[in-house]
């Protein structure tokens, strides 16, 4: 069994196109009914304002699989650590046993996220894209431009954070690593009504976009709801929306942004599309330019699954390479 740790996977992956589509074909084979994915298990750890989730997907196919665990303990900047954490360990699909633990402190899943980010964008947003919006300075928020530029041009970007020095350093950093304007905003209001594609990145539990600020051809990527009290997005953005969609339904009418809009009224179970359905060619995405879409992601197993195996074969083909010369 290997052992792989995160500086060893930074160094062998990187987000790319690659990434995106390993991904995308993981929403296609779930929407086939290829892939098994247990529901979430979380553990809750309040008195260290701490959370430990653990996600699993077998795809049909492949010859293996990971199981994955992710904690967020958001304490832990104040004592100095990252508050993301986590491993994926890979099993054979043939045997059971397992292959590697990948030891990645949360970076496989921030590639996996933003990678359905982009995927989303892909096939709901405009292709014609001028400016992009982004609320959140946080890492996620960051590997979303980044994965949106591989998909959509546009020419500049805007950021807000609650913390000015946040944005700030992120309008900076993002400035010089897309090679395009990445501006500060001073609300979120600017960023929506300013913006042709929007995504939320936040650990929030109230909303910070409201439907009044809609505007004809917007896209919405939020997906910074991954428990049942987070909540970014003004649940009558739903009832406007001209496509609402997601990554998998059952899951985020659990603890997405959908489980509010969908608990109050304002979308119906049946309006509701899966990102597989998409991609696999099942259903149409964005089919006019003044449409409405929002797409809610909570974070799937095989997108997991997908990048674990990804990751281990570009590491593992590094190490035979090394081996030879």
């Amino acid at each position: 069994m290997e052992i792989i740790f995160e500086e060893e996977l930074r160094k062998r992956v990187d987000l790319n196109e690659d990434i995106i589509e390993a991904v995308e074909k993981g929403f296609s084979l779930l929407a086939k009914g290829d892939v098994q994915t247990p529901s979430i298990m979380r553990i809750e750890v309040p008195e260290n304002n701490g959370e430990v989730d653990i996600k699993a997907a077998k795809v049909q196919g492949l010859g293996q699989f990971a199981i994955k665990v992710s904690s967020g303990f958001f304490n832990n900047p104040s004592r100095g650590l990252a508050s993301g954490s986590g491993m994926m360990l890979v099993l054979s699909a043939l045997t059971g046993y397992p292959d590697a633990i990948l030891v990645d402190n949360g970076y496989l899943t921030d590639l996996r996220t933003a990678a359905a980010g982009a995927i989303s964008a892909k096939y709901l947003a405009n292709t014609v894209v001028d400016t992009v919006g982004v609320i959140g300075a946080g890492n996620q928020a960051g590997y979303q431009l980044r994965a949106l530029s591989l998909v959509r041009d546009f020419r500049v970007a805007l950021v807000f954070s609650r913390n000015p020095e946040h944005a700030k350093r992120f309008s900076e950093e993002m400035t010089q690593l897309l090679e395009r304007p990445v501006l500060v905003a001073i609300s979120p209001e600017e960023v929506v009504r300013s913006s042709d594609i929007v995504i939320t990145a936040t650990p929030a539990t109230q909303p910070v976009i409201l439907s009044s600020w809609l505007h004809p051809g917007l896209h919405i990527t939020a997906m910074g709801s991954d428990a049942e009290f987070k909540q970014e997005l003004d649940p009558r953005i739903f009832a406007e929306a001209d496509k609402v969609c997601c990554d998998l339904t059952v899951q985020s009418l659990r603890l997405g942004e959908l489980h509010h809009a969908v608990d109050a009224g304002f979308v119906s179970k049946d309006h509701i599309v899966e990102l597989g359905d998409i991609t696999s060619k099942k259903l149409l995405g964005r089919t006019h330019p003044q449409h409405i879409t929002v797409c809610d992601l909570t974070g799937t197993g095989v997108q997991d699954t997908m990048i674990a195996v990804y990751a281990l074969e570009q590491v593992m083909t590094h190490r035979v390479k090394v081996k030879q010369a």
